[in-house]
């Protein structure tokens, strides 16, 4: 069924935006009662079947302070539509907002063999907040009522993947990388690269969910940036050696996205956490010195050299994160969470006097150089 236009919606979407308190406000039930009189005075949105459970939802809070129905009309993707009130300190342009968007196709092995509830989507209309260029991702806890049950979808917006490896990551390649390294990535198309980035974010919502220490369950213990950092280059290096690994999965579309995961993870990360790195760039800068020490990678006249070792110095890396964490079983959460610290400040620059981690001088000189 092909997507009938929002424009109407969206500028009525736009027209409530304007008038929103501050956030502290959200789950103020007279203020939800007020938004909820207001998505229903419209004329075009609150026809939408996504907005009339957004309302019920509004008019039930608090006694029943989950977003119950809009979650169920998003997560049966009828419509292909998202509306709702979001706050999510990460995501600061997001509040009231509306999109529709385009599935994905997922290969049938992939799903079969590393299930989740991941929905890779291009956005097709939106409101302002999805358009911030870090809203690359929609998470149920980004939603006011802050949840996530199992069977919520997690939605990535794979065009912004497209978008930010054609603009940045490419650049990265040309400069930094010795003559010869991902060569399937050099060739691609657009179609290449959302292929490449739907497997990325399928492998990694699935990795999250394993292991001894797994997400949501060991999120508390992982919320510090050194740690989140880590857990993201877990989950990837996971991923990555899946595509390496499972002689199940499709072997041409498993090799892109294996070059895809690693040049995104080592190149741009890297150079967009500068001047002061978040916890993917300390996932970057750890990734990096890792290798190097391994014997994975070597730079040598300004470019980074993949060495044949690399994939066994990924297996390594991988290996000893798990085995820090499966001393979850035998000892406190808090002495695990200390052992993976140690393990994350080993190969990444923490300055004790700024109380930050520091960037890698390399990436900073790339950086200045293309004034990215």
């Amino acid at each position: 069924m092909p997507l009938q236009p929002l424009t109407d919606a969206l500028a009525e979407v736009e027209q409530l935006r304007a008038r929103l308190g501050p956030r502290e406000s959200f789950r103020d039930p007279a203020f939800l009662r007020e938004l909820a009189d207001s998505v229903a005075g419209t004329t075009h949105l609150r026809r939408l079947p996504i907005a009339e459970a957004f309302i019920e939802d509004l008019r039930n809070f608090p006694e029943q302070p989950q977003l119950t129905r809009t979650k169920r009309h998003i997560n049966t993707a009828r419509d292909a539509q998202i509306f709702s009130l979001f706050n999510a300190s990460y995501f600061p342009k997001l509040s009231l907002d509306l999109l529709s968007y385009r599935a994905l196709p997922t290969d049938e092995t992939l799903a079969d063999r590393y299930p989740s509830n991941t929905m890779p989507v291009n956005i097709v209309e939106r409101s302002s907040g999805f358009g911030s260029r870090v809203v690359v991702a929609l998470f149920p806890e980004n939603h006011i009522d802050g949840s996530q049950m199992s069977d919520d979808l997690i939605f990535y917006f794979i065009n912004k993947f497209v978008r930010r490896h054609n603009k940045l990551t490419r650049r990265l390649i040309e400069a930094a990388m010795a003559e010869g390294s991902f060569p399937l990535l050099r060739g691609t198309t657009d179609v290449d690269v959302e292929r490449a980035s739907s497997w990325w974010v399928r492998l990694h919502e699935y990795h999250h969910r394993q292991g001894d220490m797994p997400i949501p369950e060991f999120l508390p213990a992982k919320r510090y940036k050194p740690l989140a950092g880590l857990e993201e280059l877990r989950v990837d290096i996971s991923g990555m050696l899946a595509c390496l690994n499972d002689t199940e999965l499709p072997q041409a579309d498993a090799r892109l996205a294996y070059e895809y995961i690693l040049s995104e993870r080592l190149l741009r990360y890297a150079v967009e956490g500068i001047p002061r790195p978040n916890y993917d760039a300390v996932a970057s800068q750890l990734l990096f010195n890792y290798l190097v020490e391994q014997g994975g990678i070597e730079l040598r006249a300004d470019r980074i050299h993949l060495l044949p070792g690399l994939d066994a110095a990924l297996a390594a890396f991988l290996g000893e994160v798990q085995d820090i964490e499966r001393h979850i079983h035998t000892e406190p959460v808090e002495r695990v969470r200390k052992m993976l610290i140690a393990f994350t400040n080993r190969y990444t620059d923490y300055d004790e006097s700024a109380k930050d981690y520091q960037h890698i001088p390399f990436f900073a000189e790339l950086k200045r150089r293309l004034e990215v």
